[in-house]
């Protein structure tokens, strides 16, 4: 038996439930010559911002026990180049492209929307809310519900239709149900979490920070366990709203602990730095779960960790 993996988030139907992480596969250049990105369920691009940024100064990046530290700045070409370069090339192989957008303010978000939304192609639009909001000294839209909501109405408002918004949530705040419910009041047709968790490394020879400026985000398989019980919490208190779960996915076994916990796709991203065929692998392992255990739709698993014990989940 082959299992159906075609899942549905809201509106969007994907072909199978896993994807890149945002910040992890560029446009997804890097990672074409391992395997072909078509096989995937969707490439969700790095963060694209109005105008280029250099990024953050050296070192951007440290290992950490079961994970990375990163604090590369938002860096990249800007839109026009991502309209004219990138996303006609992922479109050229065959790729969904969900394209990951950031800014200083809802004008900026709203106006990449607006960009993205007069391109053919664009799968999903993912809402990174995790970019310091200039009007508030720098503070992460994700720290502040309300001005959340202001960048996720702006994106809503421009994006066409029949593009899916999802925002993007981070760990660190106080309510994060609180905060996806008030995105999805906003507009979000779904959610993506987790973004990385703020932490540090100090190099004992240097006695400087790990990565330049002090603290970083904190990815890998150290944090799944908080993305578990976030995807986990979220989709209890939210169970019509579609999720894309992430934070340390980098087996098969994972990536289906995230489907039980209530998420209706995964995102693979650490793990790609030192494996770029780890979404491939991925799936491959999570297929081979699926047929192990007689289910014949991966779709019928979702949340199925929030049902009662023996509960049908081979349909």
């Amino acid at each position: 038996m082959i299992p159906d993996l075609r899942v549905r988030l809201g509106e969007l139907e994907l072909v199978n439930p896993v994807m890149t992480a945002a910040g992890c596969a560029g446009s997804g250049r890097e990672l074409a010559q391992f395997f072909d990105i078509a096989r995937i369920g969707a490439v969700v691009t790095k963060s694209v911002m109005l105008e280029p940024r250099a990024g953050r100064p050296a070192p951007r990046i440290a290992e950490t026990p079961s994970g990375m530290l990163s604090a590369v700045g938002l860096q990249g070409p800007g839109i026009e180049v991502f309209l004219q370069r990138d996303l006609p090339w992922l479109l050229s192989r065959g790729a969904r492209a969900a394209v990951s957008v950031a800014g200083g303010g809802p004008g900026e978000y709203a106006e990449l929307a607006r960009r993205l939304s007069e391109a053919p192609g664009v799968a999903m639009i993912e809402v990174n809310l995790s970019s310091p909001d200039l009007a508030r000294r720098g503070r992460h839209f994700a720290h502040d519900p309300e001005a959340a909501a202001r960048v996720v109405r702006a994106v809503r408002a421009e994006a066409r239709p029949d593009i899916p918004v999802f925002a993007k949530l981070s760990p660190d705040v106080p309510d994060l149900v609180g905060l996806a419910r008030v995105c999805v009041e906003a507009g979000a047709d779904g959610l993506a979490m987790i973004n990385t968790v703020r932490g540090m490394a100090i190099d004992v020879d240097t006695m400087r920070p790990a990565v330049a400026g002090g603290p970083g985000g904190l990815s890998g398989p150290a944090i799944r366990p908080i993305a578990l019980a976030c995807v986990y919490e979220v989709h209890a208190a939210l169970p019509e709203v579609p999720v894309i779960g992430m934070g340390g996915v980098r087996t098969g076994a994972d990536a289906l602990e995230f489907l039980l916990a209530g998420a209706g796709a995964v995102a693979v991203g650490t793990a790609i730095f030192h494996d770029p065929s780890a979404c491939v692998r991925v799936l491959r392992e999570l297929e081979q779960a699926l047929v192990e255990r007689g289910v014949e739709r991966v779709a019928s698993l979702v949340g199925a960790a929030h049902r009662a014990p023996g509960a049908a989940v081979r349909g």
